[in-house]
C-alpha cells in the first residue's frame, strides 16, 4: 500500500543534487527536486507501487521506434522523401516542395547518446527560403487506440510530457507540434539547441487540450507530433498554447532547410502521460518490431506457393507478422519477384501488386507481369532477394 504524498521541495534554479532526506521524520513525506523533477522519499516508506507505479509499467511511451531502430524500408540508406513517405519505421516525412532534405537512419554515422546508438538523420539539400505556406517536417501519428487513456477533448485531459535527445549543426530555437486528426487543433512547441554538433536531452510540458474533436479508441489518428524543419507563416504559431488551426512548428523557430547541408538528429522520443519525465522505455527490439509491424512489415515470400490465373498473373497468401491496423497495400521492396514452376519460370516485368480480398490478418496478392505462366498451375516464390510491403500506416 502506498504512503500518502505531502512533499517538500529543492527548487534551486540548475539544481540538481538530491534535497535532503534527514529531515523527513513523517511517514509519507517525500521531497522533489523542482528543476530536474525527481523524486525522493525515505527509504523504510518506499513500497513496490511506489517503485512501478502507473506511469513506471506498461505502454508509458507511446510513441513507437522512438529509439530509431527499426528501419524495414530503406536498411540505413538514405533516401530523399515524398510528402507522406515514411523513412525509419513509424516516422513519415511531410513537405511542401521537392527534394529539400534527405532522411537517413544513422545519417553521418556518429555515435548517438548513451544507450541510444541509432537515431533519425535529416539533412538539408539546399539553402532553401521556406515561403509562407511552405512546411518540411518528419512526423509519427499515434494510434487513437494508444492514445484514447489521455482524455483530449474534454475536461479531464491529462498532461503530456515529450522528452527526446537532439543534435544539430545549427543552435537556436527549433519548433515542433502536436496535433488532432483533423488537424485543426494544434500546440506548437518550442526547444532550444546551445551547442552545435552536441547532443542535448530535451523535454517539453504540455497540457492536455479540453478543446476540439479528439478521436477515441479508435484505429484513426490520435494524435501527431511533428519536428519541424522549416515552417512558414501558415503552419507557425505561438508557442506554448493550444490553437484552432494547423500548426507545425512555432513562430520564428529555426529553418534547417534555410541551410545547405544543415543537419538534424533526433532519437530517444518519449511521449508519456503526466508532468514529470521518465527514463527513456527501452522494450526489446522483437517488441518494437512487432509493434512496426502493425503498421508496416515487409515479407519475404520465398518458398510461398502461388497459384498462376494467367500466364501473367498468379496468386499468393501472405500471414503478416502482427495483426495489421487495417486491410494493408503493397509494394515491392528489393526485386521483382521470381516464380519457378516445374516446366517454366517467370519473373516480373514490372512491379504489379493488386489486393484480392485481403484483410488485416491475411493479405491475398494478386501478381501481375509475368509471361508464359500456366493457368492453373502452381509456383513457387524463388528469390530471396524479393520483399512485399505491406502497409498500413496512419
Amino acid at each position: 500500500m502506498s504512503v500518502p504524498f505531502n512533499p517538500t521541495r529543492n527548487a534551486t534554479a540548475g539544481s540538481t543534487a538530491a534535497p535532503t532526506t534527514s529531515n523527513l521524520t513523517t511517514t509519507g513525506q517525500c521531497a522533489i527536486n523542482a528543476y530536474t523533477g525527481t523524486y525522493y522519499m525515505r527509504k523504510e516508506d518506499a513500497t513496490i507501487s511506489d517503485i512501478v507505479g502507473d506511469r513506471l509499467s506498461g505502454f508509458r511511451n507511446r510513441m513507437i521506434n522512438g529509439n530509431m531502430a527499426i528501419d524495414q524500408r530503406n536498411a540505413g540508406a538514405s533516401v530523399t522523401p515524398a510528402d507522406g513517405a515514411y523513412t525509419v519505421d513509424r516516422w513519415a516525412a511531410g513537405l511542401t516542395q521537392a527534394s529539400k532534405f534527405s532522411i537517413q537512419q544513422n545519417a553521418g554515422a556518429i555515435s548517438g547518446p548513451i544507450g541510444l546508438p541509432n537515431y533519425l538523420g535529416a539533412t538539408s539539400l539546399s539553402a532553401y527560403t521556406v515561403l509562407a505556406g511552405d512546411t518540411f517536417r518528419i512526423t509519427q501519428a499515434i494510434e487513437g487506440v494508444n492514445f484514447a487513456d489521455f482524455g483530449w477533448g474534454s475536461a479531464s485531459a491529462s498532461p503530456v510530457t515529450l522528452s527526446f535527445w537532439v543534435r544539430s549543426s545549427l543552435t537556436g530555437t527549433f519548433g515542433g507540434s502536436l496535433r488532432n486528426s483533423a488537424s485543426n487543433r494544434s500546440y506548437p512547441f518550442t526547444y532550444t539547441i546551445t551547442a552545435a554538433s552536441t547532443w542535448e536531452q530535451k523535454t517539453v510540458v504540455i497540457a492536455g487540450d479540453t478543446s476540439g474533436t479528439w478521436v477515441g479508441a479508435t484505429n484513426g489518428i490520435g494524435v501527431s507530433l511533428a519536428f519541424s524543419l522549416g515552417s512558414g507563416a501558415t503552419f507557425s504559431g505561438t508557442a506554448g498554447a493550444w490553437a484552432a488551426a494547423n500548426y507545425i512548428s512555432a513562430t520564428g523557430a529555426v529553418s534547417l532547410v534555410g541551410t545547405n547541408a544543415a543537419t538534424l538528429y533526433v532519437t530517444g522520443v518519449q511521449l508519456e502521460k503526466g508532468l514529470v519525465p521518465t527514463p527513456f522505455e527501452v522494450r526489446s527490439y522483437g517488441t518494437e518490431l512487432a509493434l512496426c509491424q502493425r503498421y508496416f512489415c515487409a515479407l519475404n515470400p520465398t518458398s510461398t506457393l502461388a497459384l498462376a490465373l494467367s500466364t501473367t498473373t498468379a496468386r499468393v497468401g501472405l500471414q503478416p507478422q502482427s495483426k495489421m491496423r487495417t486491410t494493408p497495400t503493397f509494394s515491392k521492396i528489393g526485386n521483382l519477384v521470381r516464380l519457378v514452376g516445374v516446366a517454366t519460370d517467370s519473373t516480373q516485368s514490372a512491379e504489379s501488386f493488386t489486393d484480392a480480398s485481403s484483410s488485416a490478418s491475411l493479405a491475398i496478392v494478386q501478381l501481375g507481369n509475368f509471361s508464359g505462366l500456366v493457368a492453373g498451375s502452381v509456383y513457387v516464390v524463388a528469390d530471396q532477394a524479393a520483399q512485399i510491403g505491406l502497409n498500413s500506416e496512419l
